[in-house]
């Protein structure tokens, strides 16, 4: 729509839809475009206007391809809500996909893979096939994204068709952009997929690395990364690779200077040549720098990787650190990100200039910025022991200031100093001490008690300043008690006189009687059992030698890094998350023969993750797949309360209604074979056999709980089945406590739930509880159970029965 269309948002009169109608239907073209512009401005703005359906899609016929795409938007939005009518626009497609217009032939290929209506998928793959090998680039690259889109739909199809070979065959195209577009379509299917489909051979890579320097910068994006898993067979395969993506590194597109970062730090592995790793070094820290004068936006992204880069290497920016000085006007998360590099790349060389920023950034108004900053002082002092005395320096003279934020935070981050460089610095407790009426946050009064306690007798008044938190100690927080208990402990053990016993009487009063918190209440007994009995052993408990504190500004496991660093350029490096941790992925089910459901329309992975009622995945003793349509369950009778959302029906779509408990129907006989042992069912046993008892069919079914908890609210469904076995009333089994069992005959109806296809023995089951995720089971009956006891049978009832019994025999 042009931008002088703004027109067709204006308010809306009385009679809309039927002033629509008829423009719809008018015999003039201009008039019916016009409408068909009003419809979709009504629908951009949230109105429904489904009812106009039939309408639109009797526009489709034109040869204007402005309207064309109009009704195809529409298509697209309201074909799932409308799949039965959305059937009458397959043969316009159809023909619209041989149109002489190669634009033409992309949309109707495009908005067929969009419209994810199955009864229209069937008719999709013909013109799909053709469109794969057109002579049109443009159409090749539409038709390479709808295969990844197909495949979401229906993997099975995809593979029968044979559009995963298509698409490989498409990688030697001779258009760069089909190429990028089809490993951009077997990257996406490969994610969602559980067996290897795309691998990149040394045949492949040459054609992806010619066709790189071509296609536009988002086909290079995708190649790169699909780039980024293939494994070098020696240094100089890695070499060569390396030297073919550096000139990426000088492209204007961000996306792809990371992702060409991405590749050489991966290749850098396998190299072994120490002049090569260091001029890749020295060529990727200039892109890398001229990232930071993008928008903020782009600098926190770019940054979040950098942060992973310098952990890695960091001998790339090392020489570059000024790049990363704050600037008055950059946001705080920017702000944030710069100053934990600088941590990272501050050395014996550059702490001097590092040391006068932070300074500077401790003297700004963002209270935030500031406690970072004085906390980067720290961690400096921590990781650089040669410039530990000029970090507290730094830090004595921010004291000074008489800031009550910044006072608390030095007296923090001194803490931690005070830890790693243990009788080094004890000197400036004093000017600490004269702090001691300001501080009023938790962390800052628990570390400055702990110094007391730890220099007890260093300080000649530390009773006096340790009594004087003693006032308020029922109010302070945990934090703040069981370090002033501890420090208590320390300063009797060191100075038992007079004063301290009274002093630790009285906390240890205080934390055994009058507190609420089982942590400090345990402590303060244990103290007091060790004080009582063997005050020895006390000093060796609590005065024990701590353990170094060590630097912390690279703090993530070098298996995790080194995950970060191969997904550079995702969400998961700016996450500093691998993928898994925040994206879920639902696998395609491997395919089965005998053992998948015969009603299965899809076997890829579902837009909605199928996952039972506590979250976890439907497990099976098959592994079959629950991948179906999604029908609502039938309504049970009235007196059972009404089954919840995601029960058995939603999860596996089955045309038969939900069973539910009803009062029990007692059972015995020999036992039955297990059918869900109880290492699948997390401590639920299952055993279960079709009988057959006085000319009726029944299902003998048994549980046994040997999980920790009752479970209850039993369901069964059964899969469609060759002889349309389905239960015939509801599963009798009561709450099962732990360690119990229960056995119930399920009376079955026959010729209820017929699938089609070949005939076989295979009774496919699904059970839930209220407590569990649902399971999944097969179960092979035997034909025997079918025939009657005295070998007669009513004339009409054969009739009925016949086609079912010779199919399975």
């Amino acid at each position: 729509m042009s931008g002088h269309d703004s027109k067709y948002f204006s308010t809306t009169k009385k009679g809309e839809i039927p002033e629509l109608k008829e423009e719809l239907n008018s015999q003039y073209k201009d008039k019916r475009k016009d409408a068909v512009k009003k419809v979709i401005a009504a629908m951009t703005v949230g109105k429904d206007v489904s009812s106009l359906f039939t309408d639109v899609v009797n526009c489709m016929q034109t040869e204007n391809l402005e309207l064309k795409k109009l009704v195809y938007l529409y298509l697209i939005n309201y074909a799932k809500s409308q799949p039965d009518l959305a059937i009458l626009a397959v043969n316009t497609f159809v023909k619209d996909s041989q149109d002489p217009n190669p634009l033409i032939r992309a949309l109707a290929v495009r908005t067929m893979g969009c419209i994810r209506v199955d009864k229209i998928t069937e008719y999709l793959c013909d013109p799909l096939q053709r469109c794969l090998k057109d002579d049109d680039p443009y159409v090749r690259k539409t038709a390479a994204i709808c295969v990844a889109k197909l495949y979401d739909i229906n993997a099975e199809l995809v593979e029968d068709r044979g559009f995963l070979e298509a698409l490989k065959d498409l990688i030697s195209d001779n258009n760069p952009m089909v190429v990028a577009n089809a490993v951009a379509a077997l990257a996406e299917i490969q994610d969602s997929s559980a067996r290897p489909i795309f691998e990149i051979t040394s045949h492949t890579l040459t054609k992806l690395l010619t066709a790189l320097n071509e296609c536009t910068e988002w086909g290079q994006v995708f190649i790169l990364d699909s780039l980024s898993r293939y494994k070098a067979t020696d240094a100089r395969d890695a070499e060569n690779i390396v030297e073919r993506i550096t000139p990426r590194l000088q492209h204007a597109n961000c996306a792809v200077v990371l992702s060409a970062v991405k590749i050489i730090l991966l290749q850098m592995e396998l190299i072994t040549s120490t002049d090569v790793v260091r001029n890749l070094c020295k060529k990727m820290a200039p892109p890398l720098v001229t990232l930071l004068s993008a928008e903020p936006e782009i600098q926190y992204v770019a940054l979040r990787n950098i942060n992973l880069i310098v952990q890695k290497r960091p001998t790339i920016l090392a020489h570059e650190i000024k790049v990363f000085f704050c600037k008055y006007n950059d946001p705080i998360y920017v702000k944030m990100e710069k100053l934990e590099i600088m941590i990272k790349l501050a050395s014996d060389r550059n702490i001097d200039q590092v040391l006068l920023e932070f300074k500077e950034y401790a003297t700004e108004v963002d209270v935030d910025f500031v406690r970072k900053a004085v906390r980067a002082i720290g961690r400096c002092a921590i990781k650089l022991e040669r410039a530990a005395e000029r970090c507290i320096s730094v830090l004595l003279e921010l004291i000074k200031i008489k800031v009550n934020y910044v006072v608390q935070e030095a007296i923090i981050v001194i803490k931690d100093i005070f830890r790693r460089y243990p009788n080094t610095y004890e000197s400036i407790i004093a000017t600490l001490c004269e702090s001691l009426d300001t501080l009023d946050e938790p962390e800052a009064k628990a570390s400055m008690i702990w110094i007391i306690g730890e220099y007890a007798e260093r300080i000649d008044n530390a009773d006096e300043l340790l009594e004087s938190f003693l006032d308020t100690f029922p109010e302070e927080p945990a934090l703040v008690q069981l370090q002033l208990l501890t420090a208590t402990v320390k300063l009797f053990l060191k100075k038992p006189t007079e004063g301290p016993q009274q002093m630790i009487q009285a906390v240890l009063n205080n934390a055994t009687v009058e507190t609420d918190n089982p942590d400090l209440r345990d402590r303060a007994y244990i103290y007091w059992r060790l004080l009582s009995t063997d005050p020895e052993a006390a000093k060796d408990v609590v005065l024990a030698e701590k353990p170094v504190i060590s630097d912390d500004s690279n703090q993530l496991d070098s298996s995790l890094l080194d995950e970060l660093l191969a997904n550079i350029s995702t969400l998961s490096s700016v996450y500093h998350k691998p993928p898994e941790a925040f994206v879920s992925r639902v696998k395609a089910a491997p395919r089965a023969d005998d053992e998948e459901f015969a009603d299965a329309g899809e076997t890829g992975y579902s837009e909605s993750p199928s996952q039972g009622v506590d979250g976890a995945s439907p497990s099976s003793s098959t592994g079959t797949s629950s991948n179906v349509p999604v029908k609502q369950p039938a309504a049970a009778a009235p007196a059972v309360p009404a089954p919840i959302p995601d029960l058995l029906g939603d999860l596996m779509g089955l045309d038969n209604a939900l069973v539910p408990v009803d009062e029990p129907t007692a059972s015995s006989g020999p036992p039955l074979p297990v059918v869900l042992p109880p290492t699948t069912g997390q401590g639920l046993q299952i055993s279960a056999q079709l009988v057959r008892r006085d000319g009726q069919i029944y299902y003998d079914i048994s549980f046994e709980n040997g999980t920790q908890s009752v479970l209850d609210g039993f369901m069964i469904q059964f899969n469609k089945n060759t002889f349309g076995l389905a239960a015939g009333g509801p599963l009798q089994v009561p709450p099962l406590q732990p360690g119990a069992s229960s056995r119930t005959l399920l009376a079955m109806v026959f010729s209820q739930n017929v699938s089609p296809g070949a005939p076989n023995l295979l009774l496919q089951v699904a059970v839930k509880n209220n407590q569990q995720p649902v399971w999944y089971f097969s179960d092979k009956g035997s034909l025997h159970v079918f025939f009657g006891e005295d070998g007669k049978m009513e004339r009409t009832s054969f009739l009925e029965n016949t086609p079912i019994l010779s199919s399975a025999a």
